[in-house]
């Protein structure tokens, strides 16, 4: 981190309402989390006495669940093999995406970083004394990396929602290795499209969520995965204890209910496409592959500030919390939605199509 940088660096708004009588749209957690969560947690309290450290289950876990070799395999010189051993586990994707930043800017860097997307970037890289430098987030994987340091990918994007396509990611990762531009993929809500993960692609730090899926942004999961050079950085840079012992349990267990990802890709699935519907009628609504939905709530009299503000009253109004989505870069009068359980989301349509 770059002390020089600190004093121009700014907090970054996010979703998350902590008035508990509002059914909660601003935030893209999972309403539903795996059954038997509870008791995971509480069986571990009795191993938390000790320091925690190596997390070989959880690793394993990781690595399965992104496609990786769950042993300590080695790899070859180019990275080519991916294992538990190339997971870092980290107190949620947020650390993962420090941890990333952290081993690959240095002050004075330009990294590209997607517009609109999740502010942190380019607040982490700030914090790294980098420059990030914002770019259009459907033009970004037809810019040149080798005028850049640095790159980051979030797919599906956040707040947009699409899935970048898998042809132009794949041609952009393989300029990124050519000219060693390290390229970080941030893949929170990937677990929802079924699209493969990047993770032990040479060149590439993938960073990993158990928040969004799982429905546990207060337990603090997540890990990155590094091989090669890359992975030799994330490994001597990681902290130890990054985890608790519960969290590390509660993670383990959530990363192997297979069943419960498969169920909750079809609810949200089926869900954001009958949200869209309803709301294309009145709104402009992105399409998406996310558990959320981009929707410009237009102008109210040539006025998008009004037109968001109303939007966000009438949804006070019904007992929700959505997020105002002109936090975000390039966006003037939309917001943005979670995708629910079917009855929470029909609270939602009730109040935004005041039915």
């Amino acid at each position: 981190m770059d002390p020089d940088g600190l004093s121009d660096v700014e907090r970054v708004p996010h979703g998350g309402s902590d008035d508990r009588h509002l059914v909660d749209f601003s935030a893209n957690a999972n309403p539903v989390r795996p059954a038997g969560v509870a008791d995971v947690y509480e069986g571990a309290l009795a191993d938390a006495t000790r320091y925690a450290d190596g997390f070989d289950d959880f690793r394993a876990a990781a690595a399965d669940y992104v496609g990786c070799e769950s042993d300590d395999v080695a790899y070859d010189s180019d990275g080519v093999e991916c294992s538990a051993v190339d997971v870092i586990p980290t107190a949620g994707g947020l650390a993962a995406l420090r941890l990333a930043f952290g081993v690959t800017v240095a002050p004075g860097d330009q990294v590209l970083v997607p517009e609109p997307s999740f502010g942190e970037y380019a607040r982490e890289i700030r914090l790294q004394g980098g420059e990030p430098v914002g770019v259009a987030h459907d033009e970004l994987l037809d810019r040149d990396p080798a005028d850049y340091a640095g790159a980051v990918v979030c797919t599906p994007n956040n707040p947009t929602g699409e899935l970048a396509d898998p042809n132009a990611l794949d041609a952009f990762r393989e300029r990124c290795r050519a000219v060693g531009t390290p390229l970080v993929v941030d893949e929170a809500f990937l677990d929802f499209t079924g699209a493969p993960s990047l993770a032990g692609e040479p060149g590439v730090i993938v960073a990993r969520s158990l928040t969004k899926m799982f429905g546990l942004p207060g337990i603090r999961a997540g890990f990155a995965v590094g091989v090669g050079d890359l992975g030799e950085r994330l490994r001597t840079a990681r902290p130890p204890w990054a985890l608790s012992t519960p969290a590390a349990a509660v993670g383990t267990y959530c990363l192997r209910r297979t069943e419960f990802v498969e169920r909750t890709r079809e609810r949200v699935a089926g869900e954001r496409a009958r949200m869209r519907e309803a709301l294309s009628g009145r709104y402009g609504v992105a399409p998406s592959e996310a558990p959320f939905l981009l929707v410009d709530v237009g102008d109210e009299r040539d006025d998008p500030d009004a037109a968001v503000e109303a939007v966000l009253a009438r949804a006070r109004d019904g007992g929700l919390a959505i997020r105002d989505a002109r936090t975000f870069a390039r966006l003037d009068s939309h917001v943005r939605v979670a995708v629910r359980r079917p009855h929470e989301n029909d609270r939602l349509l009730d109040a935004l199509l005041d039915r």
